[in-house]
């Protein structure tokens, strides 16, 4: 039984970060980096980008998967299982809540000016958490060069999110290919 004593602060500290995160996976990304590397060293800020990598490029929402790797590290299935509940279970309530009322209510101008609030504010969270990855990212040629085609592939051309996933990882495979074999093939001579 892997380390289960950690299943409870794994299920409180998503259950914050899905709680009091707005506009989806990518607003969480800088709580979660918070929470998983500096409060409770779970994961290194290194982890965290393999983890965002992993999360981005497997079915389902970003928060979801990443709570369930780094809950699976931590503590094996059950702390997938207590990460996963507790990023999901916050939504679920919320929007249950809502649900009741939102529609009865939605011609509130206030209510409206505080989501379009909420939006803005979303979208910083966003821009903060692409500062701080690209960051930690590797820096040279051939990363600047997938991230900037990514870009123009996604913003201004639509290509489809997961096609790029796929084809900027088959990049990296294929260029890791041809430096082995560069180095295979001078080790030879």
């Amino acid at each position: 039984m892997k380390n289960l004593s950690q299943c409870l602060p794994l299920f409180l500290s998503f259950f914050k970060i899905g709680a009091f995160t707005f506009g989806g996976g990518y607003a969480m990304i800088p709580l979660i980096e918070r929470e998983t590397v500096e409060s409770h060293h779970w994961v290194t800020e290194e982890d965290i980008l393999d983890v965002l990598a992993i999360a981005e490029s497997t079915p389902g929402p970003i928060s979801i998967n990443a709570a369930t790797f780094i809950g699976h590290k931590v503590a094996g299935f059950w702390g997938a299982a207590c990460a996963t509940f507790g990023t999901a279970l916050p939504s679920f309530l919320i929007i249950a809540v809502l649900s009741l009322f939102i529609m009865q209510y939605k011609q509130i101008q206030w209510l409206a000016w505080m989501f379009d609030g909420i939006r803005a504010g979303v979208v910083v969270l966003v821009i903060n958490a692409v500062l701080k990855l690209g960051k930690k990212c590797p820096k040279n040629a051939f990363t600047i060069s997938i991230m900037l085609l990514a870009f123009v592939c996604a913003a201004l051309i639509g290509l489809d999110v997961i096609l790029i996933l796929v084809l900027a990882g088959a990049a990296g495979i294929i260029r890791q290919m041809v430096l082995a074999a560069k180095l295979d093939g001078g080790e030879q001579k």
